[in-house]
């Protein structure tokens, strides 16, 4: 679906890249992204245990293989990759993991499809209240388009907020782990006195390993949220062109699958070796 006569290309893409949102400054929540991520959220733990009550030795069905795949992908990676032991690590990985392809995969979903939805919803909704929202020779799709609710975005990793709240809970892990297996002495020996063990360079040694640590939060954040985010602008540009934005949709969504399945095992990898950092003691 393209832009519509009432907007320019400017308006349409800012349309599409603000969020659907209540308050205002720091307080301001996208409920767009939240509940998006949450239903996600809800349905990745509903399937995996409705799989797990359902499994048996006998001949699996297909949805109980291809849950098993995902679950020996991920178990032999965190083997491979964790070095100390944990009961966390591995179920910490496999939420990760497919929690991320799902909220990136909604970026599959046509950009117009749930702002119209939202937008034909608030109309239902505000009733007879609706009558000269907008002009009267505006079409439906106009009139829900220029809906309050019709700003939302339906992946929620093309939201900087969801990417920095994944990697923040990722960076107080590090910080537990950190202190679990060495002890806080033994974590506070390691920002003081590494790289170089003298007393006289424990504040030049503090400041390298303070960027050290909070670099991993923000290059987890900042790399999903900028590929997510580079690659919605494309989808946008592309529905602008009209009726013959297919042709050019489904090649790059066809691609974008490998971007959303890489991003995701690359969140899944890092956080994987920084908690593997975190529980090696020197």
């Amino acid at each position: 679906m393209a832009t519509n006569g009432t907007l320019t290309s400017t308006d349409y893409i800012k349309h599409h890249l603000d969020p659907l949102q209540v308050g205002e400054g720091f307080w301001a929540i996208n409920i767009d992204s939240l509940g998006i991520s949450v239903v996600l959220g809800f349905f990745f733990i509903w399937l995996f245990a409705r799989v797990a009550k359902k499994a048996n030795a006998g001949v699996p069905g297909k949805l109980q293989c291809f849950v098993e795949m995902i679950f020996d992908f991920v178990h032999t990676t965190v083997k491979d990759s964790f070095r100390a032991k944990s009961k966390l690590i591995a179920p910490l990985a496999l939420t990760i993991f497919v929690w991320v392809v799902l909220m990136n995969t909604m970026k599959l979903i046509p950009v117009d499809f749930l702002p119209v939805i939202a937008g034909t919803l608030g109309l239902l909704f505000a009733g007879d209240k609706v009558k000269g929202y907008v002009g009267s020779d505006a079409t439906w799709v106009e009139r829900a388009m220029d809906h309050p609710w019709s700003y939302i975005k339906a992946a929620p990793t093309t939201d900087l907020n969801t990417t920095v709240a994944l990697a923040l809970g990722v960076f107080i892990l590090i910080i537990y782990y950190s202190v679990k297996h060495k002890g806080l002495g033994g974590f506070i020996k390691e920002l003081t006195l590494n790289p170089f063990n003298h007393w006289l360079l424990i504040p030049f040694n503090l400041v390298l390993e303070v960027v050290a640590l909070v670099a991993k939060p923000l290059s987890l954040s900042l790399r999903l949220f900028g590929n997510m985010y580079a690659g919605e602008l494309i989808f946008i540009l592309i529905a602008m062109i009209g009726i013959w934005q297919l042709p050019l949709h489904f090649p790059w969504a066809v691609f974008h699958i490998l971007v959303i399945l890489l991003q995701a095992f690359i969140f899944m990898m890092l956080s994987i070796v920084y908690l593997s950092m975190a529980s090696e003691k020197h």
